[in-house]
């Protein structure tokens, strides 16, 4: 997916290290933006969470990737749990 998404956008910004490329959904398009790269959030946290504990890996993941801001291509994060 990575490659395919490199290949569309020319500066895509990636989280690091690879190993998040497993939570990698696609790519969103936004009217009048940018297509940026587009995760699911709870894969990112389930990874982040097989090296903290489940709050934790929320808590960074709240702090450190949703709340950076890396200019007009920062990837978005897509909550895809059925609405209970």
């Amino acid at each position: 997916m990575r490659e395919r998404i490199m290949y569309e956008i020319e500066d895509a910004i990636f989280l690091e290290p690879k190993i998040f490329d497993e939570a990698i959904i696609g790519i969103a398009y936004r009217f009048g933006m940018e297509p940026v790269v587009t995760y699911d959030r709870t894969i990112v946290i389930d990874i982040l969470a097989r090296l903290m504990t489940r709050e934790e890996a929320e808590e960074f993941f709240e702090y450190n990737t949703v709340g950076s801001w890396m200019g007009i291509l920062t990837p978005i994060f897509v909550d895809t749990r059925p609405a209970e």
